[in-house]
This record gives structure tokens, C-alpha cells and sequence, in this order.
């Protein structure tokens, strides 16, 4: 008879709720919004609203000039961006090469059209406000569906419009060259 009191006793409930783990959830430590000192955002990290864009369209940016100069720095982070952003769609190349390029209609941007008649404020301006196909990279303003992807920043659209007009064709033909010297020795 004693075990059984002793084993109801031990296992009734009003007994555990003073035990140390059954502590109130509300009142543990905790930070409240806005509590505290903000920790600053991570990289790339965009307001909801965006980063305000310049011009209107991409028609407007046609007449922009780059405000970066074509080094190798800025070409090296230009190609950097062009393969993160771009070879999905446009190849490593730039030709239009990859296996989704054919099924959205990707255009080659080592040809002549892209390389000799389309200006640099015109590339960026695709990049910003992108096109039929393609995203944005960039938030614009004056546009209802505020599409959008908010990844490059207004420097780095920058740097791989003047990868695309001074540095990807040239890339290409390299890789032309050294693909066709690997399998003239095969």
C-alpha cells in the first residue's frame, strides 16, 4: 500500500510543475523587436522598396557612359558577375551556348550587333531593367510590377556591362582558340 502512495505521489503532476524545467516560456530571456543595438544588414541585402534606379528604362540609360573605366580589376569582377548571373542563360561565353539558352531565346552577346552597335549604357540598362526574357538586376522605378531581383548592386551592373562591351568577346575567342588547339592535338 505504501508503494502504491509513494508511486502516485511521485507521478502526479502538481508535483512536477515545480520542478526546474518547467519554467514559463514567456518570461524567458529574449529580444524584443527593435530591443537593443541593430546589427547591420548582410551584404546585398535591399530595402523592400529597392535601390532607386536613375533613369526610367532601358531606353533612357542607351546614352549613359560607364562611370568605371575598362581595368583588368573591374573586368575580373565584370567576369566574376557575368558567371554567376549570366552563364545560366548566355554560356560562359557569352554565345549563347548553354542548354537553356535555345528554349527562352537568349541572344549571343559576343556578336557583332551586341559588340558594335549596342552601347554600354544600353547593356546596363538591360541588366537594371531587363527585357522580355530576362530579369531585372535592379530595382526600377516606374515600373507596376516592381519586378526585380534586387542581386547586383548599381557598381556591379556596372562592372558586367563593361565586361560584356570590352572584356566577354574577347574571352570567347580565346576560349575558340584554345578549344580548337586542344583538339588539333588529339
Amino acid at each position: 500500500m505504501r508503494r502504491l502512495l509513494l508511486a502516485t505521489l511521485v507521478l502526479t503532476p502538481s508535483i512536477a510543475f515545480a520542478w526546474p524545467w518547467s519554467t514559463d516560456m514567456m518570461n524567458q530571456p529574449s529580444v524584443k523587436p527593435q530591443e537593443g543595438i541593430m546589427t547591420p544588414f548582410p551584404q546585398h541585402s535591399v530595402p523592400v522598396q529597392g535601390i532607386v534606379t536613375k533613369v526610367k528604362d532601358r531606353d533612357e540609360a542607351k546614352e549613359l557612359k560607364s562611370p568605371f573605366q575598362p581595368t583588368a580589376e573591374v573586368l575580373g569582377q565584370g567576369r566574376t558577375l557575368f558567371r554567376i548571373y549570366c552563364s545560366a542563360c548566355h554560356g560562359l561565353t557569352g554565345k549563347a551556348d548553354s542548354p537553356v539558352s535555345p528554349k527562352i531565346g537568349a541572344i549571343s552577346l559576343v556578336d557583332d550587333y551586341v559588340q558594335n552597335n549596342l552601347t554600354i549604357g544600353w547593356v546596363y540598362g538591360t541588366i537594371t531593367f531587363g527585357s522580355y526574357v530576362m530579369p531585372s538586376y535592379g530595382v526600377p522605378s516606374g515600373r507596376g510590377d516592381n519586378r526585380g531581383a534586387n542581386d547586383l548592386s548599381h557598381d556591379e551592373r556596372w562592372y558586367v556591362a563593361n565586361y560584356v562591351k570590352f572584356g566577354l568577346a574577347k574571352d570567347a575567342a580565346e576560349e575558340d582558340a584554345t578549344h580548337t588547339a586542344s583538339s588539333e592535338t588529339k
